[in-house]
This record gives C-alpha cells, structure tokens and sequence, in this order.
C-alpha cells in the first residue's frame, strides 16, 4: 500500500480496505474480528519501536541470571507493557508467517497478551494461514504509522469506533449499541468535572478516580483524563484522573485494555492502569464491588432486557435491600438502563470523603416509565427523596449512531452544594447543535463546542431561564389516590345477561347440565327486577331446591350479579351486611395529587363537582409512608417546557392550496401541450 493511498483516504477507511484481502474466504461477520485486532497490534508494536533494540539487548544480556526482567522492560519502554521478541510485523516472513506471529504475540507482556487472547486471535491466523492472505495482511498493517506522536489518542479512538460501527453496519447487528459518540462523550466529561475545576486549582496534583461500569473502548474514561491534562496550564501540578471500569464485550474490552495500557500517571509513571479494567457484567458481577469513586460517568444500551441478570440483582435486592445497589424495587427485565442509575449512586465516594459526582446517558424511558408503586417509579423516588438529582439535559434527536430518539444526561451528586440542594435543574437543549455535513447512520446531529459551552454555562450557573428551570423535588410527585363510587345497580333477568353470563370464568366451569338447569332456572324469572342482594338469596335457593345445579359458591354469585346487573343512578346506594357502602367496580378511577397537595382539598376541587357521591378509598395506602394513596414520581419534560403553537389561519391555509393547485394545473397543461 503506498504512501500516498494512505494520505488520499481517512485513516479508518484505509485500514477498513484491508476487508478487500478477505473477500471470498471470510464472511463480512468476521471482518471485525481480524481487522481490529491487527490494528491494535499495529498500535502496540508501533509504541515498542523506540526501545525495541534496547530490550532485545537487556533479554539477551541477562538471560539465564535468574533477574526478573519485569520492572527492567517496563522501565525501559516507557509502558507498562513489552515484548521480548526479536519479530516484527515487517519481519514474519512468507514462509512461517502464522508460527512467527504467534511466537511474536506470546512474546508480549501478559496484560498485553490478553488483549489477543479476547479475540479468540490464534484460530483466526490459522484460518487466515489456510486462506493465504494473512502474509498480505500483516503486510498493510506493517506500513501504517499507528504511534501516538502520528495518531493521537482521540484520533485513534475514533479509528476503533469507525471500524466497530462499520462492522456492524456490514451485518446490522447492534455494535453500535454500545457506542457513544464523541461529542456527546465530550459534553457529559465537561458536565461532570466543570464544578471541580477551582478544587484542581487549589490543590495542586489533586488525584481523582473515574469510574466507567459500561466503558466500551474507554471513550469517557481517555475524554475525561484528556480533560484534566488539557487544562494543566492552569494548575502547578496537574491533577491525576485515574480511570476504573468494567465492559461485557470481550472485544471492546480488548480495545480498551490496549488504550489503557498506553496511558501513563506523570505521579506514578510504571503504573498499569490496564489492570483497572474488569470485564464481566456489572450487574450481576461487580467486578469493583468494594470499591467508591469520585466520578462515575456511563452509556448504558438503551431498552436492554436484564434477564441474564436477573438471578443474582434479585437476590442482591431482597438480600441486601438498601444496603446493596438495588434497594428500592426493580425495574420491568424489559430495561435494565434504571438498574445502573443506582449501580453509580452506590459507586459514589462517601460524603464524609468528599462525595463524588456521576453523569449517565438515558433514553426518555427512565423519566416517565412505571406507575406510582412500580419498581421504575420507586427508583425515581429514591433518588429524588435522597436528593442526589443535580439536573437533568435533554440532548438533540439524531446524534447516535443507531437511533434517533431523545437522549438525556442525568447528574447525580451526594454533595450538593447547598444552593442546589432540594432542587432539580431541566436543562432543554433539544435545538443545541450543529447539522452534520454526512450522517454516520442514524446520526445526522452533533453538539459542537458551542453548543457544549452552552449547556456547561447553563448548568454552572445555576440560573432559571427559558432553557433552563430550576424546580424543588417534590414537584415531581404526586399521589395516586383510588376514587370509589357508590354501587347504585339491581338486579334485572334478561337475555342480554345471559348473553353475558357465557363470557364468566366461574361459568365456564359448570358442565353442561348444570348450565342447562340454571337457564332454565333463569327464564322461569324472565323480566324480574329486584335489588342488588335478591341474586344471592334466588341462587342459593334454587341449589338447595335442585340439587343438579352443583354448589353454589362466591365466585358464582359474582358472576350472575355481574351478568344481570343493571346501572340506576336513581336508587340508593348498596351497603354489606355490615353496614359498609359497596363501591362499583366498573366506577372505580385514580387520581394523581401533587405532593403537598391535601387530598380531600383536591376531591373536593376536582371531583365531586363531577361526581358527587365519589370518595377516597382509604384503605388504598403507601407502603413506605403509610400515607393514603401511593406516592410516585415522574419527570415530564414537555410538561415544563411545551410552548403552545396556535393553529394558522384558515384563510392562510387555504390560499396555500389553491396556490398548489395552481402549480399542479399549470404543469400538466405543459405536458399536455
């Protein structure tokens, strides 16, 4: 591949032409999983360049003394990783080519190592080998420049994404699922580090911890350290963010281990900070359970099922309850994005250590889903009563690779400052962006440094404005009262309720004799009105007279007073045997009263003056409070920032049309012409 092939095209589409050597003996599926392996290898061996020949001459020197080489290469390199081998991708040659490259890889440091290890890599050279194309592939690889000093870290970054994005899109599978785009990446580091900036001033070398549970290729994780270190002229001593995470997927682990493993502390320059990336799930297997931190930022997949995790986040709720991660009732397994909301309220530093701050992207669902006593609406309420809700972003439509519905970033803190404490900041920035030149799938939107710079300023400054709207935390609560009426039905014998009589369970459970008796029974009485109460004794009666009309039991008794029951506004209400008013199931509603709002105040407003004999059902009460009614909480955005539109005016309307019509007439009498 000459030099100016790779100068004419991007870096990414250049590596991804690598595909073409593929074509015929590897299905598109596979692509990803040679491709980007062999560009993380090219990273690697590109950094070990400069000391390649100094620790081929330490190997061979102290071989055999018995010294532990580890710390000597790690010194040497620079990294925290080395490889002792005398190979290189230039340097297999075609005749080995599959025995050298491996010989090659298991020459590397063992963190270095696993990275390959993820990618199932040794069988795949052996199939590239029967192929015949993995000599050209090592090849190309061998003439791209992939150091640092020529690709910079977020270029590179972006590399690993383009080709996990093209992957998927070569297959329509979800690679994309776990991407974050970069601008949204940028925004939501800028949001969580912004307020700590005059702590990084005041205290020179300050060292920080930030925390990822869903890191993917570590995009937040490399973001916010560049942050710090791009602001390190404003500070004697830079301040130190050490990154922590955890990831599902093997590949973008591996991905992410290789980034990590080119990252160096200037406070601890031989530290492997690879080391601090877990894999697993998270939910159900915390690989940092133990651990708190002073950042925590995720992307959790938007609407994924957490059944696989299921077993081990119930177990851990009912065992733990709110000493664990999950102690307020879970969500619906149809999502499991609300189970991290918690997961990174309990990763935070303790307030007594300073607390910590978290940022997470959700879908709209996390803000609305879930009735009062839900699990989703239970969750809500934790942390709203709990008061670690800073504010929440409504990002633009359209700036995710797969999808283009609403997105927002949630800020969590355990250390509010006090002029933000019992309030919840709603920042819109639903028109904050920038329209992109070419879409990259479903993203057509990017919210450029402009607009980051808004929504940052917004949110410091802590200011009501049209954008942004500043609300205490119970204005998200409510109340869910039950409204009963009184049962004002009697009894009338008709074919329609025999009709309906068919459609009842308990019904359905009689054989067919005994339905024969009970029709039969039934249009002896053809016609006859009576009250509510008269069905029971006649059903009883008419058992204990007939025997073939089996038991006559609860459920069956409902079921004809269902079927035959008549509504009459006109007669009193039905009372039991103990004297209690019986309510109308069919007229049974709830209402949701605002917190801080009287109950009774509010049937007294808003529904006896429609429904004069309704009343509270004061038996329908809170589990947590005791209170009447169950509380529940729900954040809707386009309550608060809805502008109503009028309709334009008839007249407008219509000579637009005629307008059209006008034009359509006259381009069909050119073509008739």
């Amino acid at each position: 591949m000459a030099e100016a092939q790779i100068k004419n095209t991007s870096l990414a589409d250049f590596i991804w032409k690598n595909a073409d050597d593929l074509w015929g003996n590897f299905k598109h599926v596979e692509f990803g999983k040679i491709i980007l392996p062999f560009t993380l290898l090219r990273r690697l061996e590109c950094v070990l360049e400069p000391t390649r020949a100094q620790v081929q001459e330490t190997v061979k020197s102290l071989s055999g003394t018995g010294i532990d080489l580890d710390v000597i290469l790690r010194q040497q390199t620079g990294y925290p990783f080395y490889n002792t081998s005398n190979y290189s991708l230039a340097s297999l040659g075609a005749t080995r080519t599959r025995q050298n490259l491996e010989d090659y890889i298991s020459q590397f440091s063992e963190n270095a190592r696993v990275i390959f290890e993820q990618f199932d890599f040794v069988n795949t050279l052996a199939r590239m080998d029967k192929a015949g194309v993995l000599y050209k592939i090592c090849l190309n690889f061998s003439a791209i420049d992939l150091h640092p000093d020529a690709v910079p870290e977020r270029v590179m970054s972006n590399v690993y994404e383009h080709l996990i994005r093209r992957f998927g899109a070569e297959v329509n599978e979800a690679a994309e699922d776990f991407m974050t785009p970069r601008d949204v990446v940028h925004l939501a580091i800028e949001l969580l580090l912004d307020p700590d900036d005059q702590l990084f001033i005041d205290n020179p070398g300050l060292i920080r911890t930030l925390y990822d549970p869903t890191c993917g290729t570590g995009g937040f994780l490399s973001d916010g350290m560049e942050h710090v270190r791009s602001l390190q002229d404003r500070y004697s001593i830079a301040p130190v963010i050490v990154p922590y995470g955890q990831e599902l997927e093997p590949e973008t682990h591996a991905v992410c281990l290789a980034g990590m493993l080119l990252k160096t502390l200037e406070s601890d320059p031989g530290r492997d900070l690879s080391k601090n990336i877990k894999l697993g799930s998270t939910l159900s297997a915390d690989k940092h359970r133990d651990e708190k931190f002073h950042y925590c930022v995720s992307n959790p997949p938007f609407g994924k099922k957490w059944e696989m995790d299921a077993d081990a986040v119930t177990k851990e709720h009912l065992e733990q309850k709110f000493e664990g991660r999950f102690g307020p009732k879970l969500p619906r397994v149809s999502d499991g994005s609300m189970l991290f909301l918690l997961h990174l309220l309990s990763k935070l530093e303790d307030p007594e250590k300073g607390g910590g701050r978290a940022a997470i992207v959700l879908s709209g669902s996390p803000l609305f889903n879930g009735n009062a006593g839900q699990g989703e609406s239970e969750i809500r309420r934790h942390l709203l009563e709990q008061d670690v809700v800073e504010a929440i972003i409504a990002l633009p439509t359209e700036i995710f690779f797969r999808t283009g519905i609403g997105t927002y970033i949630w800020i969590l803190s355990n250390k509010k400052p006090e002029h933000r404490k019992g309030k919840v900041q709603l920042i819109n920035a639903t028109e904050l962006y920038e329209s992109m030149r070419k879409s990259e799938g479903n993203k057509r939107r990017r919210v450029g440094e402009d607009q980051t710079a808004e929504i940052v300023r917004m949110y410091s400054e802590f200011v009501a404005s049209k954008q942004s709207l500043i609300l205490d935390s119970t204005e998200f609560g409510y109340r869910r009262i039950k409204i009963l009426r009184p049962l004002r039905k009697k009894m009338v014998i008709s074919p329609e309720g025999l009709a309906a009589l068919a459609e009842e369970t308990a019904w359905s459970k009689r054989n067919e004799d005994q339905k024969t008796g009970w029709i039969e029974t039934f249009d002896a009485v053809m016609g006859h009105s009576d009250d509510w109460h008269w069905m029971e004794a006649f059903a009883k009666k008419a058992a204990k007279d007939n025997a073939d009309l089996g038991k006559v039991d609860a459920a069956l008794i409902k079921a004809f007073q269902k079927s035959f029951s008549v509504h009459d506004p006109d007669i009193a209400a039905v009372f039991d045997k103990k004297g209690q008013i019986i309510p109308d199931d069919d007229l049974t509603d709830y209402e949701n009263v605002p917190l801080g709002t009287d109950i009774r105040d509010y049937l007294a407003a808003e529904v006896l003056p429609h429904a004069e004999d309704a009343y509270i059902d004061d038996t329908f009460r809170d589990e947590t409070d005791g209170g009447i009614g169950v509380v529940g909480y729900e954040i809707n955005f386009n309550r608060y920032f809805y502008e109503y539109q009028p309709p334009r005016d008839l007249e407008d309307i219509d000579a637009e049309l005629k307008a059209v019509e006008a034009e359509i007439a006259g381009m069909l009498a050119e073509v008739t012409e």
